[in-house]
C-alpha cells in the first residue's frame, strides 16, 4: 500500500548547555480505518513494520459539525461496514502519552471503503476532534510468531466491537463488531497463521453474531 511519507527526523534547537538533541518524528499521511454507531466514532491507524507507519493507534473522536458527526454515527450504526479517512499529514508520534505537544484535531477526508482500494470519498473535509487515545504501542520490524492473539473490546450500550493487538510477523490487522458480548476486556485467540479468526473471536467473546469490518494482512507481512 502506498501512503504519503515525508520527512522521519527533526533536530531540536540546541539545548542551553550546548548540546543538540535528535527528537523522532512520525510525519507524514496517516489513513485510519473508521468504526463505530450512534454510542461513540473510533479510528484505527492503518500502520506497517516501517516509519513512519509503525505504530498501532486506535483514538476515539468526533467531528467538528454537528450535522456531519449524527450522520456518519447513523450510517455507521444501520450499516456496519469499512469506512476510512485520508487526513492531512501530521506527526503521529504526537499520541504518545505525555507527548509534550499532543495533536486534538486534524482536517481529513472520509471515505465509504478503503481510501487507496476504490473507496467513495464523501464530499466535505472533516475536521476531527481527538477525544481518547485508547491505544498506542509502537511495532517492532522483528519476526516473530504466535499461536494465539490478543483481542481488545471497546464501545458501550449495544455496540460493541474488537480489535487485535498487533504483536508479531508476519500479522494482521483485524476490526470486528459483535453483537451482545458477554466477555469484557481483553481475551487471547488462538490462531492459524493469519487466517481471519472470526468465529473463533465471537466464541471467545461469547458474543451471538458477528460482523468484519475489516481485515488486512498484506501491509504487515
Amino acid at each position: 500500500m502506498k501512503r504519503r511519507t515525508f520527512a522521519f527526523v527533526a533536530l531540536l534547537p540546541a539545548l542551553a548547555c550546548g548540546a543538540e538533541e535528535t527528537a523522532e518524528s512520525a510525519f507524514g499521511g496517516h489513513g485510519m480505518a473508521v468504526f463505530g454507531g450512534r454510542e461513540g466514532l473510533y479510528a484505527s491507524h492503518l500502520p506497517m513494520f516501517h516509519t513512519p507507519h509503525d505504530s498501532q493507534v486506535l483514538l476515539r473522536f468526533h467531528l467538528a459539525d454537528a450535522a456531519a458527526d449524527k450522520s456518519l454515527r447513523e450510517t455507521l450504526a444501520r450499516q456496519p461496514s469499512l469506512w476510512t479517512f485520508d487526513p492531512e499529514a501530521f506527526d503521529l508520534l504526537r499520541f504518545t502519552p505525555g507527548h509534550a505537544m499532543p495533536l486534538r484535531e486534524f482536517k481529513a477526508r472520509f471515505f465509504a471503503g478503503h481510501f487507496e482500494r476504490g473507496g467513495k470519498p464523501q464530499p466535505a473535509e472533516q475536521r476531527v476532534v481527538v477525544d481518547e487515545v485508547m491505544l498506542f504501542r509502537r511495532l517492532s520490524p522483528a519476526q516473530r510468531e504466535a499461536s494465539t492473539g490478543r483481542y481488545r473490546l471497546i464501545g458501550k450500550g449495544s455496540e460493541w466491537f474488537a480489535l487485535k493487538t498487533i504483536d508479531r510477523r508476519p500479522d494482521f490487522d483485524h476490526i470486528v463488531r459483535l453483537k451482545a458480548p458477554q466477555v469484557r476486556g481483553e481475551v487471547d485467540v488462538p490462531l492459524q497463521g493469519v487466517a481471519s479468526p472470526g468465529a473463533t473471536v465471537q466464541r471467545a467473546f461469547k458474543a451471538k453474531g458477528l460482523t468484519e469490518i475489516y481485515f488486512e494482512t498484506d501491509d504487515l507481512r
